[in-house]
């Protein structure tokens, strides 16, 4: 029996395995370097890990090593020697606000005092109101100068924004439902005249109703048509057809102004005898 512990790529073992054969052939030679050519791959292996595990640390210790390059900025200030004060030299005197473009007469607000302090002061006439405007004291005006605004100036109240209603609001749920102008009655017959029966149905004998569903919009036109249960044979298409065409509704109104409003309706198909 065999040992437990037999090495196949011993040379012993191998020359009894490559007896009265071809040891010039190449798996003799692979099997008796396999062990250098194992060891040679593992070292080689464990070199390229480690270098790799070690590179940047190795370059985060080399950069900082390495001085850094200062950039220095030069700044040129040039300062300026204030200007020589004159003692005798006046300040320059106050800007005075333009004159206002219509005159103005002293209208002296009313004030509380005993009598011993009352002086008759007489107000401005009326006339003289009607050709300037009251103010604190008496200022001739000149239509030809700007003018100031004093004090600041906001953006002044702003209006709120208008948003659309475009609820599509239910058929009973409403103030004033929509409605065909005349009334249902012409609605129908407009239904009546404009309905041409489908060939296909005609052939077939279809007969019955078909269930439509449709948006009343705020100008009375009639959008989002739906068949909501099919008749078929071209009557479903035919129905749709007719409603496109329909003149403007009466829009419904909910709280005094005109809403979207859904309707359902049913129409139907009969072939006389």
């Amino acid at each position: 029996m065999f040992g437990s512990k037999i090495d196949l790529f011993n040379k012993e073992w191998l020359d009894v395995v490559f007896a009265k054969k071809n040891k010039a052939y190449g798996a003799y030679e692979l099997r008796t370097q396999n062990g250098a050519n194992t060891t040679k791959a593992l070292f080689l292996a464990s070199i390229t890990f480690i270098l790799l595990f070690l590179l940047p640390k190795i370059l985060t210790l080399v950069q900082g090593q390495m001085p850094e390059e200062v950039i220095e900025k030069q700044v040129e200030v040039v300062v300026a020697p204030p200007p020589p004060v004159d003692p005798e030299t006046p300040p320059p005197p106050p800007v005075e606000p333009p004159p206002p473009k219509v005159d103005q007469i002293k209208f002296p607000p009313p004030i509380v005092k005993p009598d011993n302090q009352v002086r008759d002061e007489e107000p401005p006439q009326i006339e003289q109101l009607k050709a300037a405007d009251p103010g604190q004291k008496t200022i001739e005006g000149d239509p030809g100068a700007d003018i100031v605004v004093v004090g600041p100036v906001g953006e002044g109240p702003k209006q709120a924004a208008v948003v659309e209603d475009t609820k599509v609001y239910d058929f009973v749920s409403i103030e004033t439902q929509p409605g065909f102008p005349g009334g249902m009655d012409k609605f129908y017959a407009y239904l009546n005249k404009a309905i041409r029966y489908p060939p296909m149905a005609q052939e077939n004998n279809i007969q019955g109703k078909v269930f439509l569903s449709f948006v009343v919009e705020k100008d009375g036109r009639l959008t989002d048509i739906k068949v909501e249960r099919k008749l078929g044979g071209g009557t479903d298409e035919e129905a749709v057809r007719v409603l496109k065409g329909s003149p403007k509704w009466t829009p419904g109104i909910q709280n005094g102004k005109p809403v979207r409003v859904k309707y359902n309706i049913p129409i139907s198909f009969t072939l006389s005898n």
